[in-house]
């Protein structure tokens, strides 16, 4: 039992952290990605978002490249993604401006980063934290398979789990709540 409110309290901080990192300072992200990544990806037609509060139902793959995830009982978006192959579990999360993870992960995951490469602070719930600007190569879930990702890397000690935000969901045809589950179409 104390085991899972220890996990329950870790990935609500997290959950509670980075988006207070975007809201307070949205200029500075758009700075660090400017200049870390030169490319002006197409922008595809705004995704659809709509709420609803129906229970959850079990995850399913959907034929093409679709998939569903259902909320779970803390009302989050949980899934299974692959990052640059490697399977890790994250929370999708559309308040997020950037995927974003700890250098832990980023290691996990292939991506090399330096001391100099940490040169941005952001604040957060958990303080002052330095971050770097990275690019995932691939990620994935499901059939779903979307190519340079915007990333944010955080200090290991102001983020413990992986969050999924708008770099990935804009780059989807569609992605929308319904009955209690998020839906993503590529």
């Amino acid at each position: 039992m104390m085991h899972k409110l220890i996990a329950l309290s870790i990935i609500v901080g997290s959950a509670a952290s980075v988006p207070l990192i975007y809201q307070t300072n949205p200029e500075l992200f758009e700075t660090i990605v400017r200049e870390r990544f030169t490319e002006n990806p197409a922008q595809s037609a705004q995704p659809q978002l709509a709420k609803t509060s129906e229970p959850a139902r079990e995850r399913k793959q959907l034929s093409g490249r679709r998939v569903e995830v259902p909320m779970d009982s803390r009302g989050h978006f949980m899934a299974e993604f692959k990052l640059n192959g490697r399977r890790l579990p994250a929370m999708i999360d559309t308040g997020a401006t950037l995927v974003a993870f700890n250098e832990t992960t980023a290691r996990r995951v292939g991506i090399k980063l330096g001391p100099s490469d940490f040169r941005y602070e952001v604040n957060t719930a958990n303080g002052t934290v330095s971050a770097a600007a990275a690019r995932i190569d691939s990620l994935q879930i499901g059939r779903i398979h979307i190519e340079n990702v915007e990333a944010l890397v955080l200090e290991d000690k102001a983020l413990s789990s992986t969050l999924i935000g708008m770099s990935f969901l804009k780059k989807l045809a569609v992605f929308r709540v319904e009955d209690g589950t998020m839906l993503m179409e590529q």
